[in-house]
């Protein structure tokens, strides 16, 4: 794997790499032996001379391709490496390996001749190119198209990536890519039940072994194809063999379903262009709300009856025949605005004295109010409700109709007084220059000297340059700028600053859209109480009631959701120092929870592994001063910085501040909680810091008893979730103590059974394949 590392990376500073890139591949002496071990093939003296002119013109198109292997290291580019895990098959990103990587003799015993056949369609592979079938032998007097390498590019594009790999290594994620070689498919034995679990090491011989595969798969039909033009044999004779025959056309097919494959690539990437995230699955229930069948309608159908008036519809958290009423009206395809009083409390007096109680549901069809959920099950038993809805699709609301809340009413996240602090730092950004400078060979952008921010403190505040350092300090304990290289807190002098809002990886997070909020900031325990109760809004009126799927349209658009938004921006400069282990735990899992559906409402859903790597590691918010994305708080937060899933890197490093935020030891039951966005994920809950333990257990009893693990007594077959498999670490120490583990949340009946077939060592554990669908 470092040659495929080396391969990808494409320099040619280093003599050696230069002597080792511009070796022939290609030999007499490999051709000779190629051809002398075909029966049908003579060594004549055209066969030789054919055999140096391909000698010849090989070597001269290795010395084009060759390029250095010093220049990225970065877990972004080896993962486009690691992708190639099937044999035959491109990776996530339509591109293949480079041949030159696949000369490892240890991990591939080939003759250097497949080498060069596979190097011309590996290449054309990578180009995007569609290769007919002379291309494919390439070797006919042809030229194989090449990758021509920009090296000054490339060393202009590494020199302004120093900054970026200096600062911030991009953070190992898991996107849902196995590793090839591991059998779904696996009987428990006295050689599996003690297998190691930090083991994971194992994926290198793997991936090694998947590579040796592809060669040999895709040079089969190319290597028959050279050794024929060789013996001065052209495609249309008539006199073939049938074992030419046959490989001729296993070689038109090999081609045809390479093109076949590029088509579909190209067909998914134009789909995904034009893909709608919003877009709705609906799901069809019976009288008692439970699902029946989930299937694509279409729009028409689907899409709500349009009308000139306006439906309100009262709602408050926790009540029952609210969520009967909100989907009957879905039911029915009425479009209607939601007031949940507990959200906005200045509404629960308005309904007072309109209706003349409280009490919830309450449904309004412009000024009319119909009733409650027992009113209109009646109307609709009756036939009358459809003269109803014909008075709301006809008539415009008038003015004694109850109005739809207001962006921002009732909302605390823009309220709060303003920070002293904040307005001095606006100043002080107008004032002092910001420059992109040098600092131990590195560039950093957007920076000020220590001394030119002491020159403006002691002049804007009138304060001795003592008194402006100390001023300084306390200015960056607020997380208002810190050093670049976080060497120290602040200091009058040479040393570069950089204000948060200008960091490169900080303004890219969703939650600081317009720079640092001035409002002071909140305690942690307010605004995570704040989130949690949006969030639990949001879950009740755009999820189903089981929490299996997601309205994704309804939350877009809901005033609930942008009340979120503005709540995660006092978020920027909190402070998390002072937060126990359950209050940490719940605001969390409540956060990864809607980020995910952040992330999919602003980029879509992932529909391949590399969309998934995006979603997972780049989606972040600046919490504290620092960045966090999905799997940082799964992975490092949650799981106190352990190493996802086919990874040998942890997320936060030794010096890294959320080092100090991570739980002390890793929580194995958030796996049962954290959703993601897919469809075999869990369920999507509310969780509240006074019962975390109480409402983790039963989101594993939900999960696991609901398909997660699935016992089948009469053929010992045990059916687990890929979670199980994935972060099998958090459980035990092998797949017994998995199991084990997991029996602790079944049914007592299961549970026993399932005990009693591991004691025996009987069960075969078959894990489920992961449906990386929506959950909408």
């Amino acid at each position: 794997m470092e040659k495929e590392d080396a391969i990808m990376e494409g320099s040619v500073d280093h003599p050696a790499a230069e002597k080792e890139a511009n070796e022939p591949i290609l030999n007499n002496e490999s051709v000779k032996n190629k051809v002398s071990s075909q029966r049908n093939l003579g060594s004549t003296p055209d066969v030789l001379q054919e055999v140096n002119t391909v000698n010849d013109r090989m070597d001269e198109q290795e010395k084009k391709i060759s390029v250095d292997n010093s220049i990225l290291h970065s877990g972004a580019e080896k993962s486009q490496v690691d992708t190639i895990n099937e044999p035959g098959k491109e990776n996530s990103l339509g591109e293949s390996t480079s041949s030159s990587s696949l000369a490892n003799k240890n991990e591939i015993d080939k003759p250097d001749l497949d080498q060069v056949l596979i190097l011309g369609e590996l290449k054309s592979l990578k180009s995007g190119q569609e290769r007919s079938e002379a291309e494919m032998s390439g070797l006919g007097g042809k030229k194989t198209d090449c990758v021509k390498v920009d090296l000054k590019s490339l060393r202009e594009t590494n020199k302004n990536l120093d900054e970026v790999v200096y600062e911030e290594e991009a953070e190992p994620v898991f996107d849902g890519t196995e590793e090839p070689g591991m059998g779904v498919n696996r009987s428990l034995s006295a050689r599996s039940l003690h297998r190691d679990s930090e083991a994971q090491g194992y994926v290198w011989p793997e991936k090694a072994v998947a590579l040796t595969n592809f060669v040999r798969s895709k040079s089969t039909v190319a290597v028959s194809t050279v050794l024929r033009r060789l013996s001065g044999k052209s495609d249309d004779r008539q006199d073939v063999t049938a074992e030419e025959d046959k490989s001729k056309c296993y070689e038109k097919s090999a081609v045809a379903s390479q093109e076949h494959e590029m088509q579909a690539v190209s067909q998914k990437t134009a789909e995904r262009t034009g893909w709608n995230p919003l877009s709705l699955i609906w799901i069809l229930r019976d009288d008692t709300g439970n699902r029946l069948v989930e299937t694509e309608v279409s729009p028409e159908a689907v899409l709500p009856i349009a009308m000139k008036g306006r439906i309100i519809l009262y709602t408050r958290l926790g009540c029952h025949e609210s969520k009967e009423a909100r989907l009957f009206l879905h039911q029915k395809r009425l479009r209607y605005v939601e007031v949940n009083i507990d959200v906005y409390p200045s509404r629960k007096m308005e309904l007072e004295k309109i209706a003349g109680d409280s009490v919830v549901p309450r449904v309004f069809f412009n000024e009319v109010l119909i009733g409650g959920w027992s009113e209109l099950k009646s109307l609709d038993k009756s036939g009358k409700l459809s003269e109803k809805i014909e008075y709301v699709v006809d008539e415009a609301p008038s003015f004694e109709a109850p109005l739809p809340p207001l962006s921002g009413e009732d909302d605390l996240s823009s309220s709060g007084s303003i920070d002293e602090l904040a307005v001095i730092v606006k100043k002080m950004k107008q004032s002092i220059a910001l420059k992109d400078r040098f600092y131990k060979l590195r560039r950093f952008t957007n920076c000020f000297l220590g001394s030119e921010a002491v020159d403006f403190l002691s002049e804007d505040q009138y304060l001795e340059r003592e008194e402006a350092v100390e001023f300084g300090r306390k200015l960056a304990i607020n997380l208002f700028f810190q050093h670049v290289l976080d060497e120290n807190v602040f200091e009058d002098g040479n040393s570069l600053y950089r204000f948060l809002d200008d960091d490169p990886f900080v303004s890219q997070c969703q939650n600081i859209p317009r720079g640092l909020t001035e409002v002071k900031p909140k305690p942690i325990i307010e605004i995570s109480s704040r989130l949690r109760f949006l969030s639990h809004a949001i879950f009740e009126a755009y999820a189903s009631e089981d929490g299996r799927h997601v309205d994704y349209r309804s939350i877009h658009g809901s005033e609930e959701f942008a009340r979120y938004l503005r709540t995660t921006e006092e978020l920027q400069r909190v402070n998390l120092k002072d937060m126990h282990r359950e209050e940490k735990l719940a605001f969390f899992i409540n956060l990864y929870n809607m980020m995910a559906i952040h992330a999919i409402l602003i980029w879509g859903h992932p529909s391949g592994p590399m969309e998934r790597r995006k979603l997972f590691g780049e989606f972040k918010y600046v919490i504290g001063g620092c960045t966090y994305s999905l799997s940082a708080i799964h992975n490092g937060i949650l799981r106190s910085n352990q190493r996802p899933p086919y990874n040998l890197i942890k997320p936060f490093g030794v010096k890294d501040k959320r080092l100090k935020v991570a739980l002390p030891y890793p929580e194995p039951l958030v796996h049962f909680a954290l959703v993601n966005g897919m469809r075999s994920g869990p369920a999507l809950r509310c969780y509240s810091p006074g019962n975390i333990d109480k409402e983790l257990v039963e989101s594993a009893h939900d999960f696991l008893r609901d398909g997660g693990l699935i016992v089948d007594l009469s053929t010992k077959i045990a059916y687990v979730s890929k979670i199980l498999r994935w972060f099998s670490v958090d459980y035990g120490k092998n797949e017994v103590e998995v199991l084990k583990h997991a029996a602790n949340y079944l049914d007592s009946s299961v549970s026993q059974a399932l005990l009693e077939l591991l004691a025996n060592s009987q069960l075969k554990v078959v894990y489920q394949s992961y449906d990386w669908g929506l959950n909408n």
